[in-house]
C-alpha cells in the first residue's frame, strides 16, 4: 500500500525533533559539568584568579623539599567541597575566597600525615594571615575528638580545625583526578582554583616550602 502523501514530511519532522532533543540533552549535560566546577557559561573567564606569571613562578619554586608539587598549565577549577569547622558548622571553600590556601587532607591513621602536621602548623604560624591560610581537613570518620586530641598532643596551636566525617571531600576530588591517597595537598588561588598539587607528604616548614608559598602569593 502506498504511504500517505504527508508521511515524508512527518518523518522529517520526527527526525528534526529527535535532533533538537539530543542537542538540548547535550547542552544540559554541558551545563551540569560546568555547575560541578562552580561556574557556568559567562562566569568561566572569572572562575580562577592566578595569572600565568604566578603559575610560572610556582613551577620555578617547586624544588628541593617541595619538588614533587605539580603546577597546572592554567588554574584548575575544583568541585564544590564542603566540610565542618571546629564548631561543627558546614563550610565550603568559598569561606577562604581572597586568600591563597594550602588545602591539606589528612587523617590520624595516616603516618605520613601525622609526620608533616607539625610543619604545617609552623608554616601557618609564619605565613598565615589575611593573604594565606593552611586549611587541614581531617578525614577521620566519627566525631572530631580523635583528630582534635592528636593536634593538641603534638602542640599544634596555629592550625584551625576542619573535619570531613562523612567522607565527601575525597570522592569529590577523585572526580577530577585528585585525592588518590593521603596526604593530599592542593594550593588554591584566591578564587579557589588549583594552582599546585602534591599527592604525598612534604617538608612544609622548609625554606623551599616558604619560597613556594611566596611565589603563590606573588611575592
Amino acid at each position: 500500500m502506498p504511504e500517505p502523501a504527508d508521511a515524508a514530511p512527518q518523518a522529517a519532522k520526527g527526525r528534526s525533533l529527535k535532533r533538537l532533543l539530543l542537542a538540548t540533552g547535550l547542552a544540559a549535560l554541558g551545563l551540569g559539568g560546568l555547575a560541578l566546577y562552580g561556574f557556568s557559561g559567562g562566569d568561566k573567564a572569572q572562575a580562577c584568579a592566578a595569572s600565568s606569571e604566578t603559575l610560572a613562578s610556582i613551577k620555578a619554586a617547586a624544588k628541593g623539599e617541595v619538588a614533587a608539587v605539580a603546577t597546572p598549565s592554567s588554574p584548575r577549577p575544583l568541585p564544590q567541597l564542603s566540610f565542618k569547622d571546629g564548631s561543627g558548622a558546614e563550610i565550603g571553600l568559598d569561606k577562604f575566597r581572597g586568600k591563597i590556601v594550602l588545602l591539606n587532607l589528612w587523617a590520624t591513621w595516616c603516618a605520613p600525615c601525622r609526620k608533616e602536621m607539625p610543619a604545617l602548623d609552623k608554616l601557618e604560624g609564619e605565613q598565615g594571615g589575611d593573604s594565606f591560610e593552611v586549611v587541614p581537613v581531617s578525614l577521620d570518620f566519627g566525631g572530631p575528638e580523635k583528630p582534635q586530641k592528636f593536634l593538641k598532643d603534638i602542640g599544634a596551636q596555629r592550625l584551625a580545625f576542619f573535619h570531613d566525617p562523612s567522607g565527601k571531600v575525597l570522592p569529590a576530588l577523585k572526580t577530577v583526578g585528585r585525592g588518590t591517597g593521603l596526604p593530599t595537598t592542593l594550593i588554591l588561588d584566591r578564587a579557589g582554583c588549583e594552582i599546585g598539587y602534591l599527592p604525598g607528604p612534604a617538608e612544609w616548614a622548609s625554606e623551599d616550602a616558604r619560597s613556594l608559598i611566596k611565589a603563590a602569593l606573588g611575592e
